[in-house]
C-alpha cells in the first residue's frame, strides 16, 4: 500500500520504468530504462489525467534514458544497454528533435560519439558525459547548439589517466573514474565523477575548462557519485553543496548510500560536514538500489525532493545543514511485475506540482501539502 505524509497524489500515469523526467509548459517528457522505449512526451495540464502525446523507439542494444528540454529543443542521449556491455562497433551521443508542436516531434540531427549518459541543457549548452575513442571512460564535453542542426563540441576535460590513446596511464581499475554529469552555475562545474568523488571545474574560458578542487572519498565509502550541486542561497552564511552517492556499483556490499552536504565557502576546500539518512535503514547491508538516488535538481527552498530508490520520495529539509531532517514522504504503491519501489528520478513544474519516476513503471503527479 502507497504511503504519504505531507504528500497528495494529484495524478498516476501508467508507462514504462523511466530514468529521468522533466516538464516544460506542461508537458512531461520521460527518457526510458529499456529498449524499445526510448523517449514519452506527456500532456500533464491536467495532472489528474495525464495524457500520451507521443512515444519515440530505439534499437535493441540502445539505451535513451535521459532527456532535456529548453526553448522547444529536446535532446535525448544514446548509450549501449545494458550499460557496460562491449560493443566497439556502437556509436551513440545525442539525438536533437523539435519539439515546438510536443505531440509530432521531429528529428533535426545527432550529435555523434561512443556513448553519452546523464548531460544538462542550458538552452544554449549542454554540459554532457560522452565516450570517446581513446578515453577511459566518460569525460566532460561542452556542446555548442547555437544552431541545433549543427552542435558543435566547445570544450573538453578529463581526469589526468583518462586519456590513454595520448599516453597517460589511469591509477585505477576500468571505468572506475568518469564522468556521470556536469551542472553549471555560474562560471563553473559541479561535475560528479562516479569512484573518482566529484570536481569543481571553472569555465571563464569554455574552451578550457580548468581544475578548481575535488573531492574523492570512494574508498574509503563504496558508493560512487552521482551529482554535484550547489545550493543556489547561503544556508547560515555559508555557500553549501548536495552530493549524491547512488547505491549501485558499490565497491563492496555495504549499507545503502545517502545524502552528503558538503562546504564550499571556500571552494578551494570542500569540507564534508553532514550528511543524511532515511530512517528505516539501521546500517546493515542492502542489496543495489535501496538508497539514495537522485534529488531534484532545481532547488526552490531548504526543502529538496528526493527519488531514494526502494524508499521513495523524501523530502529533506536543510535548513539547518548540520541536522537534516526528513519532513515529509511518499511511498507509492509496488509496480506491476516489481519486487519493490524503484524511485529514480524527481523533478518541478512551475505550478510547484512534483514528478516521481519509477525505474520499474509508472510516473506519479505529487503535491507538497
Amino acid at each position: 500500500m502507497a504511503t504519504a505524509n505531507g504528500i497528495k497524489v494529484v495524478g498516476f500515469h501508467d508507462l514504462p520504468g523511466g530514468g529521468q523526467v522533466v516538464v516544460r509548459n506542461n508537458i512531461a517528457y520521460v527518457g526510458h530504462v529499456k529498449p524499445p522505449d526510448g523517449t514519452s512526451i506527456i500532456d500533464v495540464s491536467d495532472p489528474s489525467k495525464p495524457r500520451d502525446l507521443a512515444r519515440i523507439s530505439v534499437p535493441e542494444g540502445t539505451l535513451s534514458h535521459k532527456v532535456r528540454v529548453e526553448n522547444g529543443l529536446m535532446l535525448v542521449n544514446r548509450e549501449v544497454f545494458p550499460i557496460g556491455r562491449i560493443d566497439l562497433d556502437f556509436r551513440g551521443g545525442l539525438e536533437v528533435f523539435d519539439v515546438s508542436n510536443p505531440a509530432k516531434p521531429r528529428r533535426i540531427t545527432s550529435w555523434p560519439a561512443r556513448g553519452m549518459h546523464r548531460f544538462t541543457f542550458d538552452g544554449r549548452y549542454v554540459y554532457g558525459s560522452p565516450e570517446f575513442d581513446g578515453y577511459r571512460g566518460n569525460v566532460v564535453s561542452i556542446i555548442d547548439f547555437a544552431d541545433p542542426s549543427r552542435p558543435q563540441e566547445v570544450g573538453r576535460w578529463w581526469m589526468p589517466g583518462q586519456w590513454v590513446g595520448g599516453g597517460e596511464k589511469p591509477t585505477w581499475e576500468g571505468t572506475a573514474h568518469r564522468c556521470h554529469h556536469p551542472i553549471r552555475v555560474g562560471n563553473r562545474l559541479y561535475t560528479s565523477y562516479w569512484h573518482g568523488g566529484f570536481v569543481i571545474l571553472g569555465i571563464d574560458d569554455i574552451s578550457k575548462p580548468e581544475f578548481i578542487s575535488g573531492l574523492d572519498w570512494s574508498p574509503p565509502f563504496p558508493w560512487p557519485t552521482h551529482t554535484a550541486l550547489p545550493v543556489p542561497f547561503p544556508v547560515r552564511g555559508r555557500r553549501i553543496m548536495l552530493v549524491a552517492d547512488e547505491d549501485v556499483g558499490r565497491l563492496e556490499m555495504s549499507a545503502p548510500a545517502f545524502l552528503w552536504i558538503v562546504d564550499i565557502t571556500d571552494e578551494s576546500k570542500p569540507i564534508p560536514f553532514a550528511s543524511f539518512q532515511v530512517a528505516e535503514e539501521d546500517g546493515s547491508p542492502k542489496l543495489d538500489y535501496t538508497g539514495m538516488h537522485q534529488f531534484c535538481e532545481e532547488i526552490r527552498s531548504t526543502e529538496i525532493p528526493i527519488a531514494w530508490f526502494a524508499h521513495g520520495l523524501r523530502i529533506v529539509d536543510i535548513a539547518n545543514p548540520h541536522a537534516p531532517r526528513e519532513v515529509a514522504s511518499f511511498i507509492p504503491d509496488l509496480p506491476a511485475g516489481a519486487t519493490r519501489v524503484q524511485s529514480n528520478d524527481v523533478c518541478f513544474d512551475d505550478r510547484g506540482l512534483i514528478y516521481l519516476i519509477d525505474r520499474t513503471r509508472g510516473l506519479h503527479i505529487l503535491e507538497r501539502t
